[in-house]
């Protein structure tokens, strides 16, 4: 596997778009990264650029980055609401695939070690990269900003981990490291109050408020027997939280990093803030997300405010997006796009989804064309996935059913695991054509010496047993439906029977199409246990597909006689 690396540095400009150009430009003109986004915050005077590539393109633009940030941005001249201490305020570098967090933690001392010393920046490293557990957090390293960096850095305890321990008055001191996916996270207010938003902060947030004798706002700060403040603790762990006012939209903010969106999910976080808010007397009117954010936590959230409904969460990955998008009101201050602004999305190869990306007229055109892809390998996968949508169409409708709402949590499961079997068979249509091209590649190698031939007879080998699995995978799959469809037969509503019969029908068509795609490519080839096995396999699968389906069908049609 390909290893990848996200890096995520905010630059300390947000207004003036020549200077962000400048930037973009520099990593941009490193060859083998992507850059997924750019987002300036006016109000903030900062921008989040995320890009990704593999480690040692990311850590070159990463630094040439920070080199041309170093050289068009003046600190001394810069304000915004945002805490910052440099002109690269910090520059986090995230696994995304092929490579641990270790490895992701070597490659940003790597990259700070360079910045220190060839730029002469102060560098500090943070979260998996910093050993020193009691620097290791970012607000505790940015505490003072870039105005009380120039005394914090004499300062022994505050010896930068690489570059000069003086602050670079036009550079300022930068902070890099390693970590998880951090999603950078502001909901709105229907007040202008920095006050009530930063009490509304820290409600939620981690580390709480100090306890204070009497007026729990201005009251002394209580101490305990080492002379620390004592803190009330937060509702929500793994967030961090501040409260400030946007003149360019006229509302207060809760402005939130939230750390481990696994454990604590990020409509939780909004909920949270949404009850705090109405108990200090005011609304949350929407929300947004900074920079990108993981697929994951907007498929959640979208599940949690379905199921709130009453509403069956096993539906399409489309609809759950568009229920956390309108649920969080992430659409208020700006359109939320989540082909841009989800990193899954960004990084899709749209060409791996040729066909299922088609229109049911073009796919079944292409299909009668003289083209021998799609062929019937697709088909068979095809046939499957709509057997499977057809289960899971009963499942949901059955869930909103009048009468039957108390019923929704014996359905709603069934849709969701009818939901994955669906994208799991819509994902073989194209696999089984990417085979058939695997194969083709395979025939198209060089065969003029004996070490060419011997390594395009074992290309064609390697292609051609893909290619067998692929549609065993298909016939897998589509088996894989029935328990759905079968429990859709007994409890489903009644006058959806006939669809249940319809999708048995489908998965019969896949499995048995897909068995024939299986015994052609099988034929074949040259390793024949391989070929015996996985024929033998599919058999054995056929055998036991047919008769569960005709078990299935014939039940339905006696009943609807």
């Amino acid at each position: 596997m390909q290893k990848n690396i996200e890096c995520v540095p905010n630059f300390s400009e947000g207004r003036n778009p020549q200077i962000i150009k400048q930037i973009t430009d520099a990593i941009e003109s490193v060859e083998g990264i992507k850059l997924l986004n750019v987002d300036p915050g006016k109000a903030t005077n900062r921008t989040v650029v995320t890009f990704v590539g593999e480690p040692d393109a990311v850590i070159e633009a990463a630094y040439r980055g920070i080199e041309c940030a170093s050289q068009v941005i003046d600190m001394s001249q810069h304000s915004g609401e945002h805490p910052r201490m440099g002109a690269t305020d910090v520059c986090p570098l995230i696994p995304i695939s092929g490579i641990s967090m270790e490895e992701t933690a070597e490659y940003a001392k790597k990259l700070a070690e360079r910045v220190g010393n060839n730029l002469q920046i102060p560098v500090y490293l943070y979260e998996e990269a910093q050993t020193n557990k009691t620097r290791s957090n970012l607000s505790v390293i940015r505490s003072g900003e870039y105005e009380g960096f120039f005394d914090k850095i004499q300062e022994p305890q505050w010896k930068p981990d690489f570059g000069p321990s003086k602050m670079n008055a036009k550079a300022g001191a930068t902070v890099i490291g390693a970590r998880d996916f951090l999603i950078a996270y502001n909901v709105n207010l229907n007040s202008k109050s920095t006050r009530i938003a930063n009490r509304i902060a820290f409600d939620i947030r981690e580390a709480g408020r100090v306890l204070r004798e009497g007026n729990p706002f201005v009251g002394k700060i209580v101490k305990d027997q080492n002379g620390e403040d004592v803190r009330i603790p937060g509702k929500l762990k793994y967030v961090k939280a501040i409260g400030w006012y946007i003149e360019e939209y006229g509302i207060a903010q809760i402005s939130i990093n939230l750390t481990n969106f696994r454990e604590t999910p990020l409509h939780v976080v909004f909920e949270e803030t949404c009850k705090s808010a109405d108990e200090r007397g005011v609304r949350v009117t929407g929300s947004e997300l900074v920079g990108l954010v993981p697929l994951q936590p907007i498929l959640d959230a979208g599940k949690y405010f379905l199921e709130k409904q009453g509403m069956s969460s096993g539906v399409d990955e489309q609809t759950l997006v568009d229920m956390a998008i309108k649920s969080m009101g992430l659409n208020e201050l700006s359109q939320f796009d989540p082909k841009t602004r989800i990193i899954e999305y960004l990084l899709k190869d749209l060409a791996q989804e040729r066909l299922v990306s088609m229109s049911v007229k073009a796919f079944t055109n292409e299909t009668a064309s003289d083209s021998v892809a799609p062929g019937g390998g697709s088909i068979a996968a095809l046939s499957g996935a709509l057997g499977a949508a057809l289960g899971t169409m009963v499942a949901n409708g059955s869930a909103i059913k009048r009468g039957w709402e108390d019923s929704v949590n014996d359905f709603s499961p069934w849709a969701e695991k009818g939901q994955k079997l669906k994208d799991q068979l819509l994902h073989l249509v194209d696999e089984d054509t990417r085979a058939f091209d695997g194969i083709m590649a395979a025939f198209q190698l060089p065969k003029d010496t004996d070490e060419q031939k011997t390594a395009r007879k074992e290309a064609v080998e390697k292609a051609s047993q893909y290619a067998t699995m692929i549609p065993f995978r298909t016939m897998e799959a589509a088996y894989n439906c029935l328990p759905l469809l079968k429990e859709m037969s007994e409890i489903g509503n009644p006058n959806s029977m006939s669809d249940v019969a319809v999708g048995v029908i489908c998965i019969k068509t896949a499995v048995r199409g897909a068995f024939f795609n299986v015994l052609t490519n099988a034929k074949g080839l040259s390793d024949r246990t391989f070929a015996e096995n996985i024929v033998k396999q599919a058999e054995d699968l056929l055998a036991k597909n047919h008769r569960e389906c005709d078990e299935i069908a014939n039940k339905i049609e006696a009943e609807l006689r």
